[in-house]
């Protein structure tokens, strides 16, 4: 049981019994899940670690990550608030009860809240102005409505501060081609206020990009074109509670921060509160190109359409306009006047991380780490504690297995990050703070901050070596939307089924692009289906009628994550396959290639490298069936020595596609294979410090920036000989 808004004792777990249609997708779910571990127990009966793999398949509950998710989302919960802190003693809590070994690492790092906010409209200047109420409404009967009273004003985290009076340009999704649009039509952002959606990029991108332009401020809205959902020409849009989409006065809140971790630490870790630690000064923090430098504030939909119907200009191309019922976008600049200030008040304050631990029988020095953060703008129904939820859920399972006399061969790292939202603050402290030793012990990594967006099927990124892996996992576990077939069944459908850990946005960022691990992150389903992020409406409600009603889907995730991390921990040779990562790298030079026709520069090392890689691959591909055929007839400690030394290569081969120096001009970037792009935080990129240093060759057409090109190339090229050397086991 658990408290309400009231006081009263509410259960914890959803209390409507499913429709007709719902029961029957949950017998087919239950009948097609224990045909399926009934096959595996057959198939991999010899051995006790799979018999026990196939025990943890059959122990999900729904009901467990469903009163998981309850109790972590009766209150919002930002970092750095009491009631972040409750839910950090919530999962310590819940893992401690399971007799898993737990801590509480905590860190002092600034975060970033609003003092003051206003924003007023006049229709020209000299005109009286009026204001902005700036408040997302809850809806008649929201159960959360008391506790929507604690949610943190709309803002974004550290925005510049400063009062702006000027006449607004629209500026459509924000992209650098956007503003180039609007200087060959002759309209001029400098010291306006620039007005844009979300969409296509991250709100950092957006307010870097206005910055770049010249604009003195920025307001970004939400569109209901895109997260207001669509209907038939005079009908109305069912908004939450009646339907999925976010209602007009819904607000999407984030981060300006353009940096991952603590902003007064950068490439080092922060420490505890009182202890003695370098950080940077508020001086060099306002000079840095990492924070934002101008005022910035996110609104409705509402608000953004009003401002749009008070503007003048030329009107905007047809991909610029909204969507049914929304007035006509013109480019401006003014007559509209916008008066935006903000006030921010960023402190250092206290953080945690919270861990459990389970040790590994026979290599407890090599750790698969499992992880997930825990704070949210809102409630974080979805995002992130679906996926808390989800880790808790394979907590209580592992737990189970203990009890029937399991233990890891290697060590089972579970982590609960704090701050991700912030600038993914608690898993960057942590790696920075533990980076020589997860350097040389971290088997992989394995994220999911989100386990479910609604419908659309199993959606994993990871680096190829785990891809096989993968989807050996999604074969065991029935898609919970279609029980008649399994989650690869309908992950094979995506184009490409999986796709790459490149771009930031979670918590895998700091491990594989920082220390070069192999990682993973996943979800159930489409962005698109999760139109409430980061808004007031992320509530269980929602979860409850559109995310995941039987919560069926949070155990399929739960399920496939969990055993990816038992085969990881429990296999004695671990089963990495490198032979998509070098077919996949030479896919993405060819690529490279076509759009660098004509250059005055050559891949040919390039080429090379990767060639060398696929010999690596061979080698230790057949070392590796060698050692498992040798495996019943030979247990000697040469055998168990040989066993370490190709461990050693797989793990450490994802390394060596690392760079001391970095990215040009991303020097905590350290992955020279896969990166955010420098345009766009959430933008996949494969060779990331070619693919920039092509853009800006082609746009400068010097000889020095073709040199600095070439140079790039060479540096991939012997971060991919590394990493065959390394998997060849070889010295020069």
């Amino acid at each position: 049981m658990a408290a309400s808004r009231d006081g009263k004792q509410q259960p914890l777990l959803p209390s409507p019994v499913p429709a007709a249609a719902g029961r029957r997708r949950f017998l087919a779910f239950l009948a097609v899940t224990a045909a399926l571990v009934s096959s595996y127990l057959l198939l991999l009966a010899p051995t006790p670690t799979s018999r026990y793999h196939a025990l943890f398949l059959s122990l999900g509950s729904n009901a467990t990550a469903a009163a998981h998710l309850r109790a972590l989302t009766l209150r919002p919960h930002v970092a750095g608030t009491e009631a972040n802190a409750a839910a950090a003693e919530y999962v310590r809590a819940a893992l401690a009860s399971l007799s898993f070994a737990t801590r509480v690492v905590p860190y002092s790092v600034l975060l970033s809240y609003p003092a003051h906010r206003s924003l007023s409209l006049a229709a020209a200047p000299g005109r009286p102005a009026r204001p902005f109420a700036l408040v997302q409404e809850t809806y008649p009967g929201d159960p959360y409505a008391e506790a929507s009273a604690e949610v943190i004003p709309t803002y974004f985290a550290y925005s510049g501060s400063g009062s702006v009076a000027a006449e607004v340009v629209y500026a459509n999704y924000g992209h650098s081609e956007d503003y180039a649009y609007l200087a060959s039509r002759g309209v001029d952002v400098a010291g306006k206020v620039a007005l844009v959606r979300y969409g296509d990029l991250h709100c950092e991108d957006m307010v870097r990009n206005a910055r770049a332009a010249g604009a003195a401020a920025a307001v970004v809205y939400t569109d209901a074109k895109d997260f207001g959902g669509s209907a038939a020409k005079g009908a109305k849009r069912k908004w939450f509670p009646d339907g999925r989409w976010l209602p007009p006065t819904g607000v999407q809140v984030g981060t300006l921060y353009y940096g991952n971790g603590d902003p007064t630490t950068p490439l080092w870790p922060s420490c505890a509160a009182g202890d003695d630690c370098e950080r940077l000064s508020r001086e060099e923090l306002d000079g840095s190109e990492a924070m934002p430098g101008i005022p910035a504030l996110p609104v409705s939909a509402r608000d953004g359409e009003t401002i749009l119907k008070a503007m003048g200009g030329d009107v905007a191309p047809p991909k610029w306009q909204g969507g049914e019922g929304a007035p006509v976008y013109r480019l401006g600049p003014g007559p509209a006047v916008l008066n935006l200030t903000y006030i921010g008040n960023d402190t250092l304050t206290t953080i945690e991380n919270v861990f459990a631990v389970i040790e590994g029988k026979e290599e407890p020095d090599r750790y698969v780490i499992i992880g997930n953060h825990r704070d949210a703008w809102t409630f974080g129904a979805i995002d992130p504690n679906s996926g808390t939820a989800a880790m808790l859920e394979i907590a209580d399972r592992l737990s189970k297995l203990e009890k029937k006399g399991w233990r890891p061969r290697r060590t089972i790292i579970v982590c609960s990050w704090d701050a991700e939202e912030f600038a993914l603050i608690g898993s960057t402290e942590w790696v920075e703070e533990n980076m020589d030793m997860l350097a040389s012990r971290a088997i992989a990594y394995l994220n999911v901050d989100i386990s479910v967006f609604g419908p659309g099927g199993l959606m994993p990124r990871a680096t190829p070596q785990l891809d096989e892996l993968i989807k050996e996992a999604s074969k065991m576990v029935p898609d919970p939307d279609e029980p008649s077939q399994t989650l690869y069944d309908s992950m094979i459908h995506h184009n490409p089924p999986i796709t790459r850990v490149a771009g930031a946005g979670t918590d895998f960022a700091a491990f594989i692009q920082h220390i070069g691990v192999p990682s993973l992150d996943m979800s159930y389903g489409l962005f698109a289906e999760y139109p409430v992020y980061h808004s007031l409406y992320d509530d269980y409600i929602w979860v409850e009628r559109f995310g995941d009603p039987l919560f069926h889907r949070h155990v399929a995730v739960a399920s496939v994550w969990g055993l990816i991390a038992l085969k990881l921990a429990d296999d004695e040779i671990i089963p990495f396959n490198y032979v998509s990562y070098a077919s996949e790298l030479e896919e993405c030079t060819q690529d490279v290639v076509d759009k660098c026709k004509g250059c005055p520069v050559s891949f040919s090392p390039l080429h090379t490298s990767i060639k060398q890689l696929e010999s690596a691959v061979t080698k230790i591909q057949k070392e590796k069936k060698l050692l498992q055929a040798e495996k019943w007839s030979l247990k000697t400690r040469q055998y168990t020595l040989k066993v370490r030394e190709i461990n050693d290569r797989l793990m450490m081969a994802e390394r060596a596609f690392t760079n001391r120096e970095g990215l040009n001009g991303r020097p905590w970037y350290k992955h020279l294979i896969y990166a955010s792009s420098d345009q766009d935080d959430w933008g996949t990129k494969a060779f990331p410090g070619i693919v920039s240093a092509m853009d800006k060759a082609k746009k400068s057409n010097t000889t020095e920036s073709w040199r600095l090109l070439q140079h790039e190339i060479y540096r991939v090229a012997r971060a991919v000989s590394k990493a065959s050397a390394v998997l060849g086991g070889r010295l020069t």
